[in-house]
């Protein structure tokens, strides 16, 4: 029987874990190595070794109905956007809400997983912490990996020629936080990525000029979509993925372009090497308008760096480039695993049963949270498949336990859970993020039952169906259940508003 639980890292996902371990009587342990909660959402002065970093200016690209906890929601009078400081202020809020604070223990490093010997029948593990420089052994019968997956930066320098002559700074994204230090200067961004564009277009108004190149391109979406709406209020609908799912593949693509080619990406220098693409799009609404008034220009990928200028595969050079910003993505690293073939890293890909569990553990007590990559909000994701996972961690989800589908080594359910790639060509694996929901949601009974909605509550089953995919739907039948959900759905069009 999973009794104890031991939690890596007490971020939004951490968090959610915490909370389904209690919510099912098991009794978790969060470690994490900072002094406060929050993960990549607490912002510092300085980048921190061994969590993630983020700029000053960094808002959500998912508005607030889509990507709160699904019982918990944003206060009305906050914006539909959040800022990183109310984003962290409403993740505090969350935990004292829910009483989880007590079971985190702060500046506490995880330093090494290990199965115990005795592993195959019992599927314990040994965790190994540290704090204050004292060193602790405790067992634990189930794990959830809630380290997140923006800490160790990639700066592929070997890809340049020429870095090492360059006389001018240069730098991975990680360590930007604000634009004040580059006033006047010529500043280059590697990168197409949401970092790489958010500086860029921050830079440009105080830079003497910004350079933004990109390998393969990317679709630019806006945070404001139409008639003023947020873009995924209007875009993760069930009804879009339905239609998207029964349209011809070459007629799918078309919509997909249509829909995301909103300008001509073209005419900006910004269009994909391929336009139906899934990958992660870059959401910026100022970016567009920075290159139409010249203070972005974009450019391809670098061909050779030389001593003060930079040469491009176009074959133009420019000149006296001052500082070089790298925001080329970040890889993945699990240094706590002792064994490293458990949370096995290839490529920069990881391979996770329905994006969670490792395939070849004799016991399916170790789960990785928040890794898999969708168009639609972590923090919903996190939650249900923390709740998945725990009851895995039980055996009470059967298709797995029955299946044993993580013991064979060409299971049909694996996927490759990708970082996304900022530089160079992607081969994320974009989940589509109502089938991946759907199908966690099924296996512990917490999707929305249609036909029966249909009959009981027509009213709420054309808001499901027809509107925006909340997180509210998956807390409002089976475990879990949410006495609010209904109302929440039935007024996020006014909070939206409002």
């Amino acid at each position: 029987m999973v009794r104890r639980v031991a939690v890596v890292g007490a971020g939004a996902s951490g968090l959610a874990a915490i909370k389904s371990c209690l919510d099912e009587g098991l009794e978790p342990t969060c470690f994490e190595q900072s002094e406060d909660i929050g993960g990549l959402w607490r912002y510092t002065d300085q980048a921190e070794e061994g969590r993630a970093s983020i700029y000053r200016t960094v808002f959500t690209n998912s508005c607030k109905e889509m990507m709160c906890y699904p019982d918990f929601p944003f206060p009305d009078d906050h914006p539909n956007y959040i800022h990183n400081t109310r984003l962290q202020q409403y993740i505090r809020k969350y935990a004292e809400h829910f009483d989880l604070l007590r079971h985190i223990r702060l500046k506490t490093l995880v330093t090494k997983i290990k199965k115990r010997p005795d592993f195959s029948v019992t599927g314990q593990w040994e965790v190994v912490t540290q704090r204050d420089g004292k060193e602790e052994t405790t067992v634990f019968d189930a794990v959830m990996v809630c380290s997140g997956h923006h800490v160790y930066p990639n700066l592929p320098l070997a890809d340049f020629t020429g870095i090492q002559k360059f006389k001018g700074r240069y730098f991975h994204s990680r360590e930007y936080k604000e634009p004040d230090k580059f006033r006047g200067k010529k500043v280059l961004v590697i990168g197409l990525g949401n970092s790489g564009s958010d500086i860029a277009v921050e830079l440009s108004a105080v830079a003497s000029q910004v350079y933004l190149s990109s390998r393969s391109g990317s679709w630019v979406m806006s945070r404001v979509w139409e008639k003023g709406y947020p873009w995924d209020m209007l875009l993760v609908t069930r009804f879009r993925a339905w239609l998207e799912n029964i349209l011809p593949t070459a007629l799918s693509d078309w919509l997909y372009v249509r829909t995301m080619n909103r300008f001509k990406h073209e005419n900006f220098g910004l269009m994909p090497l391929n336009r139906a693409s899934r990958k992660e799009p870059v959401f910026n609404d100022e970016l567009p308008s920075r290159i139409a008034c010249g203070v972005v220009v974009m450019k391809p990928n670098v061909k050779e760096f030389r001593e003060t200028s930079v040469l491009f595969q176009d074959g133009t050079v420019q000149d006296d480039v001052d500082v070089v910003i790298f925001a080329t993505g970040y890889t993945h690293a699990y240094p706590f695993m002792e064994d490293e073939s458990i949370i096995k890293n290839r490529d920069n890909e990881v391979t996770l049963y329905k994006g969670i569990l490792p395939p070849r553990l004799e016991k399916p007590t170790m789960a990785v949270i928040g890794l898999v990559l969708s168009l639609g909000p972590i923090i919903p994701t996190a939650d249900l498949q923390s709740r998945w996972a725990v009851k895995v961690f039980q055996g009470r989800c059967m298709d797995t336990c029955q299946a044993q589908v993580w013991k064979k080594p060409k299971a049909t359910l694996l996927f490759f859970c990708s970082l996304p790639q900022s530089f160079g060509n992607s081969t994320t694996l974009q989940l589509d993020y109502i089938t991946y929901m759907d199908e966690l949601a099924s296996a512990i009974g917490v999707k929305p039952n249609m036909p029966k909605l249909l009959l009981t509550d027509p009213r709420l089953a054309l808001e499901i169906f027809f509107g925006p995919c909340t997180p509210y739907q998956f807390r409002l039948m089976g475990p879990g259940k949410w006495r609010g959900a209904r109302d929440a759905i039935l007024t996020q069009w006014d909070r939206t508003l409002r």
